[in-house]
């Protein structure tokens, strides 16, 4: 079987009714496939993301049917895919990153500290570097092609997105991402901090599904998609350590002229990392 879809880190098949996803072992930042893989980092991504859809399905229903290679086709029933791959709901996927932020890092901070705003909404003065916000704000995003930026826009602006796809939906779809973005939200950064993990931002996907109805899709709450801190240490005004790729974006930004390839000491921290925030989320071991 070959993928009808490749992204920076997933592959994408064709299963009839159903598609298959496969969380690869490789790593991306700064929109770049990074040179080296990460063994196990495919099965934290899709294990994770089946925990969280598991957790959240009374907000919004999601893509997954299966994490179980006995459910796909023979192809993916060895120790390639094990653990990987989800088979999912075929859906129309809606064309907005949903970004929701809880506290003032990365380019949020950088445009905070130059005209006090994130993504154009307003937030108030003196906040510093790291700090919760008052309340999560939806700070949306196109989806880009491999290779090239994602671009933030207003909710304003998603609206007419939406609306150019799917004339006379557009603010009804929007309203919805928005608001299932911030719901999905709440509830895990709230469970997060029970288990010592501060979920600083993370984005989401959704789809249509063939009553037009709007369903989580992709990935969910991954070391991926989002900004993992520890809770133990947190403390405004600074940088915090993270159980996600910040800690390959740093070496890389240390590092211009690395050619993304990635010392060993680097990528086994990462796996560390990954393996570490899964286990304080879901009290358990990887087990694939």
């Amino acid at each position: 079987m070959k993928p009808i879809k490749e992204g920076k880190v997933r592959e994408v098949y064709d299963n009839g009714d159903s598609i298959i996803m496969v969380a690869t072992d490789r790593i991306s930042a700064f929109d770049v496939i990074l040179k080296n893989k990460i063994v196990n980092k495919g099965a934290v991504l899709t294990q994770m993301s089946k925990f969280w859809f598991d957790l959240t399905k009374d907000i919004v229903p999601n893509h997954m049917l299966s994490t179980d290679v006995k459910d796909m086709p023979e192809f993916f029933q060895n120790d390639d895919y094990k653990g990987k791959s989800m088979m999912c709901k075929k859906l129309t996927m809606l064309p907005i990153e949903c970004i929701v932020r809880g506290y003032i890092t990365g380019s949020g901070w950088a445009s905070y500290k130059e005209n006090g705003t994130v993504c154009g909404i307003k937030l108030p003065a003196g906040l510093k570097e790291s700090d919760k916000l008052p309340e999560p704000i939806y700070t949306p995003s196109t989806k880009a092609e491999i290779g090239d930026h994602d671009e933030n826009i207003s909710f304003e602006r998603s609206i007419e997105v939406l609306e150019k796809e799917f004339p006379g939906h557009g603010l009804e779809y929007a309203t919805a991402l928005r608001d299932n973005t911030i719901a999905l939200y709440k509830k895990c950064a709230d469970y997060a901090l029970t288990k010592g993990i501060i979920i600083a931002d993370t984005k989401f996907e959704f789809g249509l599904d063939e009553d037009g109805n709007v369903v989580l899709a992709d990935e969910m709450l991954t070391p991926d998609s989002s900004r993992f801190w520890p809770l133990e240490g947190y403390e405004a005004g600074h940088g915090q350590p993270s159980f996600d790729k910040q800690f390959v974006r740093d070496w890389l930004k240390a590092n211009p002229d690395s050619d993304y390839l990635l010392p060993q000491d680097v990528i086994d921290k990462t796996i560390d990392k990954y393996l570490e925030a899964y286990k304080l989320l879901t009290g358990k071991e990887l087990s694939i």
